[in-house]
């Protein structure tokens, strides 16, 4: 049941008053249980700081050459050489991190070697696999023993177009051990998307898969690697996991004919290409020992990619230690993640939250990977209506693993939300601890439906940052409470502000999200950006020396966060800015409306028309009463400004690969411009609709 707007004390012992419902309040108990209030009382007792949440967050930003060594500490990271400096230069864009220092990230996610399971495999079809990190070592060891004599080295890049699967974990970890550059698509990009990807960084080894499913449907890999190697040149060998067939780690009950698709090598025509079991060699011969290369801090570990749709994504370089260390601060200290635990995300590898949840190996935890729809194939995908028993699919995964953390989209949330499920009622959820969401703003409706349908004593944590820094700048804290339509405060050493028109921080209004000190998982470079040029262009050059990364939020009084969407999609109309999750906030309320997309058409006199698309639940129509509701809805819950000129009715929305809207893409054929990649959409076709609206 909702709670009343509640009063907590600011970092100086004034009192904050949310104007926010109140969902959640950790028990004073579990506050004193989590990492965070471990870390904040370590530092209260060495440094003397105040003992509450904003001493520790203003600490951290004003002494981060204490903070961040500190927590390099706590999380027990191993340096192979120490550091001569904390930080060199006082901007982001030319700091240098623990110079001096050499380290690699697998060694620190391969630190346990024993019988606990480190990685769970999962499916739509109900297949699974599992291993130990004892198992998962061997197996790096033999990969990585393998690639050495491939020849592969320090800086050579590896990748992967693979399904969410062991097999890529593995292989991503055997590069890094190397120091070789790992860079992964996932399998439903085409052709065009990962030549613009890989094409650029030239690797030399290609782990692939002979397929994945989605919906229950099998879709052969080969046929499109084949066209990708036709063109992409330095290729020195392929490896192929047999996803189809069954899993490298050996699962009985992957059985090919239920699929039927069957995995081959020989005669695919693919140069150079073994099989993943071929390539590592017999399980029962011994593995050779496991060797990681001391690299500097900054050394690339990740190539990342923007969206891409707007032309050639940017190949954006993450270090090694900035990964690691950011990863391991946001998964101990804001999910409280312990050996323990099991962690789940939905993700596919070619979304930066697949990176992040490998690192819960890190902290010793399970790792759950899960390929395939989020709903059985019965279900028809997360667009169409769905039965209880379909969308309860992750959730009846969540109790039989005994899920700790459980990570997902606004999309999802929404979708069960709608298919009036409950999970917190049929499934046993009693070990869960800890709920996540990205990919855009989770609505107030999403976050009340959580609490009343999942779970009413549970962390939910909206989360928020991105590929630019393959962490988050706003996410989750477990000792403070939950606020609808709010994420709980700001990452731990980031100095993040809402900055209005005269680029002046401001609370309580909306601004642009900038962060404004160092911090260790800013990107090291673009790759094949010699002069940084693209780099200041997209993050220095709206404000100097500070990182613009594109968002319109606002600052609450108690250090919340709230997000309105990019500000690059913000609308204009009337000179009023409009963040786009404001209506998507109150449209996706409606139980008429599947999903929404809402874009700014420019007029002729300088102004600009709001267009509002949405996609109706099957046997309806968008008639006069309907558009009166949505018009309604958007007037109350937001203001008469936010209600569009024009409401149309679409069949889809575009969307990523990873899962968000598109909105410029409809913008930029609103106005007759070409979307340059369309590659990079996981269902381009959705976008030809939208041309007779120009």
């Amino acid at each position: 049941m909702p709670m009343p707007a509640m009063v907590i004390m600011g970092g100086t012992g004034e009192a904050l008053m949310s104007t926010s419902e109140l969902l959640w309040q950790p028990s004073p108990e579990r506050v004193a249980r989590s990492q965070m209030h471990e870390f904040m009382q370590r530092m209260a007792d060495r440094h003397g700081i105040g003992c509450d949440w904003e001493s520790l967050r203003r600490w951290a930003i004003e002494r981060r050459e204490v903070f961040w060594p500190e927590f390099l500490a706590y999380a027990g990271i191993e340096l192979a050489t120490p550091w001569r400096d904390v930080y060199r230069g006082q901007g982001i864009y030319d700091c240098e991190w623990f110079a001096g220092a050499k380290l690699n990230y697998a060694r620190h996610l391969l630190r346990h070697n024993d019988e606990r399971v480190a990685l769970r495999g999962e499916d739509e079809l109900g297949r699974s696999s599992s291993c130990t990190y004892q198992e998962l070592r061997a197996e790096v060891a033999r990969c990585a023993a393998t690639l050495r004599r491939e020849g592969v080295a320090v800086g050579d890049r590896v990748v992967g177009y693979l399904p969410n699967v062991p097999e890529t974990v593995i292989a991503m970890l055997a590069a890094a051990s190397i120091g070789a550059i790992w860079s992964s698509c996932s399998p439903d990009f085409g052709i065009g998307g990962v030549l613009d990807r890989f094409g650029q960084i030239g690797p030399k080894v290609l782990f692939t898969a002979d397929g994945y499913t989605y919906n229950g449907k099998p879709f052969d890999s080969l046929e499109r690697v084949r066209g990708i190697l036709d063109k992409l040149t330095g290729i020195a060998r392929v490896v192929v996991v047999p996803f189809l067939e069954g899993s490298g780690l050996g699962v009985p009950n992957r059985n090919p004919s239920a699929i039927g698709v069957p995995f081959r090598v020989q005669g695919s025509g693919l140069p150079a290409a073994t099989s993943w079991r071929e390539f590592l060699g017999p399980v029962n011969r011994k593995a050779p020992s496991l060797t990681f290369e001391g690299v500097p801090f900054d050394h690339p570990l990740f190539i990342m990619y923007s969206s891409g749709t707007t032309g050639v994504p940017k190949c954006i370089v993450h270090g090694h230690g900035g990964t690691l260390l950011q990863h391991m601060k946001e998964l101990m200290l804001h999910c409280d993640l312990r050996r323990g635990d099991t962690i789940f995300y939905y993700t596919t590898c070619g979304w930066m939250m697949w990176n992040w949840l490998v690192s819960g190996l890190g902290v010793g935890s399970t790792v759950v990977l899960y390929e395939g729809s989020p709903a059985p194939p019965s279900a028809g995908g997360m667009s169409a209506p769905q039965a209880p028993a379909d969308t309860l699919r992750l959730w009846r995964m969540a109790d039989r693993l005994g899920i700790t953390v459980f990570g997902t989209s606004p999309k999802f949330i929404s979708a069960c939300h709608k298919a009036e499920i409950e999970p917190g009622r049929d499934c046993d959820l009693s070990k869960l601890r800890c709920v996540l969401s990205t990919g855009s703003p989770l609505t107030v409706e999403e976050f009340r439906w959580v609490y009343a349908h999942v779970k009413n004593d549970v962390q939910l944590s909206s989360i928020s940052g991105g590929t630019d820094i393959i962490s988050c700048f706003m996410l989750g804290n477990p000792m403070l409470p939950v606020y609808a339509g709010e994420i709980q405060c700001r990452g731990l050493g980031m100095d993040v502000h809402a900055l209005d028109e005269h680029a002046q921080p401001v609370i309580g209004q909306k601004g642009e999200l900038v962060c404004t000190a160092p911090f260790p998982s800013r990107p090291v470079f673009f790759w094949d950006d010699p002069n940084h040029e693209k780099y200041r262009k997209a993050y220095f050059d709206h404000f100097p020396n500070i990182w613009r990364h594109g968002d319109y939020v606002e600052i609450t009084g108690t250090g919340g966060v709230i997000v309105y969407g990019r500000s690059d999609a913000t609308l204009n109309p009337g000179g009023v800015r409009i963040g786009t999750a404001e209506i998507y906030r109150q449209v996706e309320q409606l139980p008429e409306i599947l999903d929404s997309v809402v874009v700014g058409k420019n007029t002729p006199d300088g102004d600009v028309d709001v267009l509002l698309f949405v996609v109706l639940r099957p046997g309806l129509a968008l008639d006069e009463p309907l558009t009166a509701r949505i018009k309604k809805q958007i007037a109350e819950g937001a203001t008469k400004r936010h209600v569009p000129k024009f409401i149309h009715p679409v069949t889809d929305i575009p969307r990523t690969i990873s899962g968000k809207k598109v909105e410029l893409a409809i913008t930029q054929i609103l106005h007759g411009a070409q979307v340059l990649n369309r590659d990079a959409l996981a269902n381009p076709e959705s976008l030809d609709q939208y041309r007779r609206f120009a």
